[in-house]
């Protein structure tokens, strides 16, 4: 299994933001001490590029975005900031999305975990939202396409709705999208109406659930959901937006899972992908915001993601 983790994304500093940089230094010491930096291959990768950028993103945006970077300019949004080195951790995250998705389409993995942020997948082509700057899952999807795949699908487990990955590929017809999210909340988008449009309609699914709703409901809803939708697909790559704030003591989200259910929801997702992409998987990681539990869910993911990787 891949493993992406470098201390560039330290780089983007919020202070004491809920997005700050304990929480990749918690999810790193975990991974260290677990063993994990030894048992995965952690490739060296290169920054995206403005071209791979654009292929999610407005070039305007790009560009904004770089400037607001360099001019150390904070707040740029209502929920996002940035720094001078935000520009170096967005798009080092960005471009191990894109290095994941060339290796494991390639055949030399089967799986990879990349362990950056800031998270991604409420960034819209046109500018940053949510604690998102660049929307790491769609350029990793754009790039499986060129890489001359025909059917991605994108499964988002975070608390939230990613809306900007929504949007992304909402007529795409090439990129499916599953989102199993708490609503009513935060950004307030994700209906079960909202299937998608022109030649992507049928390739969107949403799966709304309450705060209240329980463990097995939990289960039962994602699995139902992903299965109808990857029997919509056919997917020769799944992505997974893996944000870990459904856990029940999320300070930011929280649903009702607790650590070691990220684990179950991998299996499900494993289970999937060896029905029709030969168990190819890259996770991403999104949400996830209490500094104990997030490296504890973390773990319980990639257990799971490795323990079931067919040899």
């Amino acid at each position: 299994m891949l493993l992406y983790q470098d201390s560039c994304f330290e780089l983007h500093n919020t202070g004491s933001h809920p997005e700050q940089i304990a929480r990749i230094t918690r999810v790193n010491e975990a991974l260290n001490t677990a063993g994990w930096t030894d048992r995965c291959t952690t490739p060296l990768w290169q920054p995206a590029s403005i071209d791979a950028l654009t292929t999610a993103h407005q070039s305007s945006y790009v560009a904004q975005l770089r400037q607001w970077c360099e001019q150390d300019a904070g707040r740029i949004e209502s929920d996002t900031m940035v720094c001078n080195g935000t520009w170096k951790a967005a798009t080092m995250g960005a471009g191990a999305a894109i290095d994941a998705v060339a290796k494991v389409a390639d055949g030399q993995a089967q799986r990879a975990f990349a362990a950056i942020r800031p998270p991604g997948h409420h960034a819209l082509p046109s500018g940053a939202m949510g604690f998102c700057v660049l929307n790491n899952v769609a350029i990793a999807a754009h790039q499986a396409i060129a890489k001359g795949l025909h059917r991605v699908l994108i499964v988002d487990w975070d608390v939230h709705h990613g809306n900007g990955t929504q949007d992304a590929f909402y007529e795409d017809g090439r990129v499916g999208f599953f989102s199993i999210h708490r609503s009513p909340f935060y950004p307030g988008t994700g209906s079960e109406s909202e299937t998608g449009s022109g030649a992507g309609l049928g390739w969107i699914m949403n799966r709304p659930v309450t705060g209240g709703i329980l463990r097995q409901q939990f289960f039962d809803g994602f699995q139902m959901g992903l299965d109808r939708i990857a029997a919509k697909v056919k997917p020769e790559l799944i992505l997974l937006s893996a944000g870990f704030d459904a856990h029940r003591n999320d300070p930011i989200g929280s649903l009702c899972l607790d650590s070691e259910d990220f684990g179950k929801l991998t299996e499900i997702v494993v289970e999937v992908a060896k029905s029709y992409c030969e168990g190819k998987i890259v996770s991403l990681l999104e949400g996830g915001y209490h500094l104990d539990h997030l490296p504890e869910s973390v773990l319980a993911h990639l257990r799971t993601l490795n323990d079931k990787v067919e040899s």
